[in-house]
């Protein structure tokens, strides 16, 4: 793949981030093929049972920066809570549409799609506004983590997939990448001195990732034929089980008192050259509801839309 150069670089990717109201064709989505990515199936199964509860968190987190407003007074912070509710709601509406074609071919699906519904609905009226806010910050640790995880490891496994899925997953990876530390920034802002807290949230979100990913995706590979015999079993689950390590590795810096996502090196001295690209794309008018081979390579070209 063609390399950006770093020169085209000419602002930090969080600072004014854009919300930008993507809809992807829901005719395409209603009949896709569940393992839709060549380079990796297994990267498919993953990231499909990773989506099935993450659109219910991203209501939840809309519901606790919306609180959020009413007590923080800092202009530029208020402005990017409005851009990370616009580009959140805009993620929930697209993968709940998914989320409905999985549903549709894997039994148990609908009813973990539920449970994460009722479970988010509830703790979004019920949590005080701190657990709002420090919950809300230890889940974006993760997204923030995957977004730059997931466009790293694109060639390995999204090259060759589902031209519709692919597009969906690199808006969404750049966007989250984006807006990566709205939550942490609320989180300082409003309850900066409790570091325990946003440490123990973090250790919370994960866990409440892992086990909800690991429910979807052990049921999807079943429905597959994928843990029919213990080699296939050892070779898939792994595959699971390696990816949620990489996040927690990935994850470790965050527990220093330092940590701050603005200061990632994935987000300004060593940016992926897909984020990069993608975001000069779009931002010039380009079609970037499905992406091709083709298509990709006029991106990270810099080719006109």
């Amino acid at each position: 793949m063609q390399k950006v150069q770093m020169t085209d670089i000419q602002n930090h990717p969080m600072d004014h981030f854009p919300v930008r109201s993507l809809e992807f064709d829901r005719s395409k989505l209603a009949v896709l093929d569940p393992v839709w990515s060549r380079s990796s199936p297994q990267f498919a199964v993953f990231i499909n049972a990773l989506g099935v509860h993450v659109p219910y968190f991203e209501r939840y987190l809309i519901r606790a920066l919306g609180k959020a407003k009413e007590v923080i007074q800092d202009a530029p912070l208020l402005r990017d809570i409005s851009s990370i509710i616009g580009q959140e709601a805009h993620h929930a509406k697209n993968f709940i549409q998914l989320n409905k074609r999985l549903a549709n071919l894997y039994p148990k699906i609908g009813q973990h799609e539920e449970g994460a519904k009722a479970y988010f609905a509830h703790h979004a009226k019920a949590d005080s506004l701190k657990q709002l806010v420090g919950f809300t910050a230890g889940y974006e640790t993760f997204t923030f983590l995957a977004g730059l995880i997931i466009l790293d490891g694109y060639d390995e496994w999204l090259a060759d997939s589902d031209p519709v899925m692919k597009a969906m997953w690199v808006w969404h990876q750049v966007e989250e990448v984006e807006h990566g530390s709205v939550a942490f920034e609320v989180y300082q802002h409003l309850y900066g001195e409790d570091e325990l807290y946003r440490k123990w949230m973090i250790v919370k979100a994960l866990s409440h990732i892992a086990w909800e990913t690991i429910k979807s995706y052990t049921h999807m590979a079943r429905i597959e034929g994928w843990l029919s015999t213990p080699l296939k079993a050892m070779f898939t689950m792994g595959f699971c089980v390696k990816m949620l390590l990489k996040l927690l590795r990935n994850a470790l810096p965050v527990f220093s008192k330092h940590y701050h996502p603005r200061k990632h090196p994935k987000v300004i001295s060593d940016q992926n050259d897909i984020q990069i690209a993608w975001r000069r794309y779009a931002q010039a008018g380009g079609d970037v509801l499905e992406i091709d081979h083709q298509k990709m390579a006029r991106i990270m070209a810099g080719k006109g839309v």
